[in-house]
This record gives C-alpha cells, sequence and structure tokens, in this order.
C-alpha cells in the first residue's frame, strides 16, 4: 500500500468522523445516536487499522481490533439495553436549534484547523492532516455534551469525546502505550456499568433523566 493512498484513505476515514460528529448534533432519535456512535467506532478502528499497517506499528492493530469491540459492538449493546430499560423512546431534546448548533459546529472546526496548523506544519508523519478533525471530534462531542438536556445523550457526547481523544494520539503519535489503552477501555467499560445503574435508580426515583427538570429540584422541609 502506497504512503500517498494511505494518507487518502486515512483522510476519507477521518472526513467520515467528523460527518458522524455533526449527525450526532443534529439527530434527536436516541436509538439513531447509539447507531451513528457505533459507526464512529466502526471508522475509527479502521482507520487505526490502516496506520497500523503502514507504519509498521503492530500494536495499532490490538488497538484497532479492541476499538471495534468495544465502540461498536459492547458499549452501544450496552447502553441499548439500557434504553430499553429505561423506556427511552421519544425524541431528545436540545438547548439549541439545529441551525444554531451546526454554526457553532462549524465554528469550531475551523478553529481545530486554525490551532492545530503550527503543529502540522512541523510534523512530518503521514497522520498530521487528520490532527485537526480529531480536535473538532473531540470539541463537537463537548457540544454535543452542553447542548442536550437527556443524561443518556449527555454520555454519549462524552464517549463520542473520547473517540476524539483517541484519533488524536493516533494522529499524532502512532497511538498511546498498549497498556495505556487497555486501561482506558476497561475505565470506560466500567464507567458504563456503574452510568447504567445510576440512571436507572434515577429515573426510578424521579421518573425522568432530563437534567433541567432535576436543576430544578428543590429540597423541601
Amino acid at each position: 500500500m502506497s504512503h500517498a493512498l494511505v494518507v487518502q484513505l486515512n483522510l476519507l476515514l477521518a472526513a467520515l468522523i467528523l460527518l458522524t460528529s455533526f449527525a450526532l448534533l443534529v439527530q434527536r432519535r436516541m436509538f439513531a445516536i447509539l447507531h451513528i456512535f457505533a459507526w464512529q467506532g466502526f471508522f475509527l478502528g479502521v482507520s487505526t487499522a490502516i496506520i497500523g499497517f503502514a507504519t509498521g506499528v503492530h500494536h495499532l492493530y490490538l488497538s484497532s481490533l479492541l476499538t471495534l469491540v468495544m465502540k461498536v459492538i459492547l458499549l452501544p449493546y450496552i447502553l441499548y439495553k439500557l434504553i430499553l430499560k429505561l423506556k427511552i423512546h421519544r425524541e431528545i431534546e436540545s438547548m439549541m436549534n439545529v441551525p444554531t448548533t451546526m454554526m457553532i459546529g462549524i465554528a469550531l472546526v475551523i478553529f481545530s484547523y486554525h490551532l492545530t496548523e503550527p503543529i502540522r506544519q512541523l510534523s512530518a508523519l503521514m497522520t498530521r492532516t487528520t490532527l485537526a478533525v480529531a480536535l473538532a471530534t473531540v470539541m463537537l462531542g463537548l457540544l454535543m455534551m452542553v447542548t442536550r438536556r437527556h443524561a443518556v445523550s449527555q454520555i454519549i457526547g462524552f464517549l463520542a469525546m473520547e473517540n476524539g481523544l483517541f484519533f488524536a494520539a493516533t494522529s499524532a503519535t502512532y497511538g498511546m502505550p498498549m497498556v495505556v489503552e487497555l486501561g482506558v477501555a476497561l475505565d470506560l467499560l466500567i464507567a458504563a456499568f456503574i452510568f447504567g445503574i445510576f440512571f436507572f435508580h434515577i429515573n426510578t426515583t424521579f421518573d425522568s433523566l432530563d437534567v433541567d427538570q432535576m436543576a430544578k429540584l428543590k429540597e423541601t422541609d
């Protein structure tokens, strides 16, 4: 596989990852959000495998497999079961309308390209061109967390941020050490179980996972 082909494939997958980040921002149906997150994990895993093949960094194959298992199968399955258990089938409200959210998202992408320009000029890695997309993915995940009212969709935004951080590590240094990646994967898995238990008890007690409604709760004598 030639260097130019690897760069083009990586750019294509980076564009798809960025596209899924915007799709997460505008989508309102919970199951659709979950499917988009799984696709983002798939594109991230394939990108990691391609970089591993092109660079000869063999631990990226394990990173790719770990990403596919965690982000495409395991975490979406856990969240799917949580959504069914909590009976979340309605549309998820946002604090801003879609055009405003999209404009902010585009501004964050432009800011990411401007911020990473000095790094891309100094780096000699074949993945340097996708560093801006990785940073934009982190920021769009944060934007999703800020603008969504529902706690479960905020967690998916948090996981999308983690996807961006992993993509940034791959773009900047050809991936983190394997012990770090295994530790992060284990933390995410434990966090998913904790969030599931936590949300179930909140929903049982207050009959809602809308963060605005929970913020309005006041103690009464």
